[in-house]
């Protein structure tokens, strides 16, 4: 089972967004708890946790320190770590259960993210395409989501709470022992 922690702004349509699309995974079996962290003590955001029947956590400080505060009070073996508006594909839950299984089975501690999809809202144009092409060039980012076991995401030491890039860093950590699923994940 899977923890998903993601580290919210105060704004709801975003949070609603990937919220909806974690549907599947907790009616399946494969999201046990879904966290939500924001900064300020905001109204909008304890109201969506209330709703969608998540956990609520206020923390200020860096995103970093924040997705490292989700990360500790979460119950499940497995995390999941996701930006708000960003939005899994419908065959996520079969590939990161089957992933979760697969390293759970191994023992080469892994980790995963998702496939880069473009918005298809997302602005067109020369500027639009050319910041797509660099994107695409430049590698995984943090807003593709990250699964990883508790044990593992321990080992590497977790988010660094000080770091400007604290997401971007802890890529860099899992170099080739990261794995890109194929499921899509929609990036606004």
């Amino acid at each position: 089972m899977l923890s998903v922690i993601i580290a919210t702004e105060g704004a709801e349509p975003p949070v609603v967004a990937t919220l909806a699309a974690l549907v599947p995974g907790a009616a399946t079996g494969v999201v046990r708890e879904v966290l939500l962290v924001d900064r300020a003590k905001s109204n909008t955001i304890t109201r969506v946790a209330d709703v969608a029947g998540c956990d609520f956590l206020a923390h200020d400080g860096s995103r970093g320190a924040m997705l490292a505060a989700g990360a500790r009070q979460a119950r499940s073996h497995w995390l999941m770590f996701l930006h708000a508006g960003t939005v899994p594909d419908a065959t996520w839950t079969d590939e990161v259960g089957q992933f979760m299984q697969n390293i759970d089975l191994h023992t080469q501690p892994r980790a995963a993210i998702f496939r880069y999809a473009r918005s298809p809202y997302a602005a067109t144009g020369v500027r639009a395409g050319l910041s797509h092409l660099i994107r695409m060039m430049s590698g995984p980012s943090p807003d593709q989501g990250l699964v990883i076991a508790r044990s593992h995401y321990e080992k590497l030491g977790g988010h660094d709470e000080n770091a400007r890039d604290a997401e971007a860093k802890l890529l860099r950590k899992l170099g080739r022992a990261r794995l890109v699923l194929h499921s899509r994940i929609l990036v606004r």
